[in-house]
């Protein structure tokens, strides 16, 4: 192979779009269960409410963490009468965090690649990490639902320009 040749091979692989997990990581986690031991001698009627949230930095040139935080408040109770009032049974709060190597990608790739692919590869960590929380806790198995990310981000994406389009004069 000529010297030109394999500038030009360099050049294209340099050019090439690239992608690479680089590191899994626990960056944030907790579990409170403020009523126990009195929640355990209730009868288990679990209202699960999920907050999901992701965000994103460059660390350096083509490399970024992103971070998954995911928190999951747990109330027992019906709620129907007065003695029976909903009570937080628990919650737990996991920032499930990566660093990703990203190059050779458009902005909108980019983009797409840090606030949906990313978040998907750290989804079953955070499940996971969850779930043994809670059992340690000595409450039922947690699993939960996995989670689209590519239509959130898109959902996020048509909101986001919704907000930047002026709106029509009447």
């Amino acid at each position: 192979m000529t010297m030109a040749e394999n500038h030009q091979q360099a050049s294209q692989q340099q050019q090439a779009p690239q992608f690479a997990l680089q590191r899994i990581y626990t960056k944030d986690i907790s579990f409170e269960s403020p009523k126990a031991p009195e929640i355990f001698q209730k009868q288990w009627q679990p209202e699960v409410k999920l907050d999901l949230s992701t965000s994103n930095r460059p660390l350096e040139e083509g490399l970024y963490e992103v971070v998954l935080s995911l928190t999951v408040t747990v109330e027992n109770g019906s709620g129907n009468n007065p003695s029976d009032k909903k009570e937080t049974a628990f919650v737990t709060e996991v920032h499930q965090a990566g660093v990703f190597l990203a190059k050779g990608l458009d902005e909108e790739e980019l983009h797409r690649t840090l606030g949906a692919f990313c978040p998907n590869i750290l989804f079953p960590y955070a499940r996971e990490a969850i779930d043994n929380l809670v059992l340690r806790g000595s409450f039922p198995p947690l699993m939960l639902a996995p989670v689209n990310f590519d239509a959130l981000y898109m959902q996020a994406r048509e909101q986001q320009s919704a907000k930047q389009q002026p709106e029509a004069v009447n």
